[in-house]
């Protein structure tokens, strides 16, 4: 199989690069040529500039070919009508859509070897019976993110689970809810690009003159500040109680929910929002950066993530402290788990006075834990098909 077509729910050029990249990415470079499809916009539009913006840029590639991003990469940005929990709009969508994708591969000659979807409304949105094989990589917990079409999704998922040849699924939670209909159900936990995390290590990585002066030490997370993924009253009540801490994020406020309220950011001293920095220099800031947070929420969305942080920051050499994720608990030997705020607290403080014997578990851990390695073990199940 050569050719594969990757129904994405994040768009290519998205700064903020998730599985749906790096398994293109990686594809590729095992020779597979692949067709990703741009994020079909499952939650409600709003009027917040991220999503008008985003609207717009849709509506001028929403007609042309599909465009060649890297080798044996082509992007194709569908036009469909965002409303999905209309039945009628859903039929529409699903016409137009198999037209697109079918007049993109015949542009390209690609064969319809395999369709990869993270999107759980697949059979309503795609004819798939043109594939030869279809998977479904189940990375979130969709329907509990906001704005989506809840009933919608719970009716479709279950369907395209059943449907597909195979499963993945990246935390055990979401691996429990699939196998209840498909058999054929994998966990592969999320995993890091570890060469590009471990620069964080080199003596010639500089750390960013805006993170430099800010004083140690220095408390961090990276990633997407939603309000539904972290908990801001969490980082709030950190700089409070710790004045002589500085919790610095680094991220875009919003990401994926522009509904967020970043209040409780504010009006601190010792609590500086970096905003988001570029995928290539985060082993620059991870250097500057002493302890490494996942200050997330525990919630239905988070009980089934595997944050995609946990193996980049041990890539880095960094000691973790987390809230109590359900998909953490199998790897307490790597990270310090506080299950209340006074706890976090402590687990930061027994962070912060490591001596740095634990480096060596955590670089051999996310050594283990590469995108090479786990699309290797996938696709020896896709092939065995």
């Amino acid at each position: 199989m050569h050719d594969i077509v990757l129904l994405s729910t994040a768009d290519w050029d998205n700064p903020f690069w998730t599985n749906k990249q790096h398994m293109a990415v990686n594809l590729a470079a095992l020779g597979y040529r692949v067709l990703y499809i741009d994020s079909l916009g499952l939650r409600r539009p709003s009027l917040q500039a991220q999503d008008t913006s985003r609207m717009a840029r849709r509506l001028r590639r929403g007609l042309r070919a599909p465009r060649k991003v890297r080798e044996n990469i082509w992007v194709l940005s569908p036009l469909v009508l965002p409303w999905h929990q209309r039945t009628i709009i859903r039929r529409f969508n699903k016409i137009w859509l198999t037209l697109c994708i079918a007049l993109a591969r015949a542009y390209l000659g690609m064969k319809p070897d395999m369709l990869w979807t993270y999107n759980p409304l697949t059979l309503d949105l795609l004819d798939v019976r043109s594939f030869k094989h279809l998977v479904y990589h189940c990375v979130d917990d969709i329907k509990a993110q906001p704005g989506m079409p809840v009933e919608t999704i719970g009716e479709a998922e279950p369907r395209l689970i059943a449907a597909a040849d195979c499963v993945f699924c990246s935390a055990p939670k979401l691996a429990e809810y699939c196998s209840e209909f498909n058999a054929r159900t994998y966990f592969f936990p999320n995993v890091a690009d570890y060469d590009h995390f471990s620069k964080a290590l080199a003596e010639d990585t500089v750390i960013p003159e805006d993170l430099a002066r800010i004083h140690k030490p220095r408390i961090g997370f990276i990633g997407a500040l939603s309000a539904y993924k972290v908990d801001f009253n969490l980082l709030r009540h950190l700089a409070i109680a710790r004045p002589e801490w500085s919790i610095v994020l680094i991220g875009k406020i919003g990401e994926g929910d522009p509904w967020t309220d970043p209040s409780l950011l504010e009006g601190l001293k010792n609590l500086t929002v970096l905003g988001p920095r570029d995928y290539g220099m985060l082993p620059q800031y991870l250097k500057g950066i002493d302890v490494a947070l996942l200050p997330n929420m525990i919630n239905q969305y988070t009980a089934g993530m595997f944050p995609m942080k946990f193996f980049e920051y041990l890539a880095a050499g960094k000691p973790v402290v987390a809230t109590d994720l359900p998909a953490l608990r199998d790897y307490r030997d790597l990270v310090h788990i506080g299950v209340s705020p006074e706890d976090f607290m402590e687990k930061i403080e027994q962070a912060l006075a490591e001596d740095g014997e634990q480096i060596r578990s955590r670089l051999e851990a996310a050594r283990e834990h590469t995108y090479a390695k786990r699309l290797e073990k996938m696709m020896d199940i896709v092939e065995g098909l």
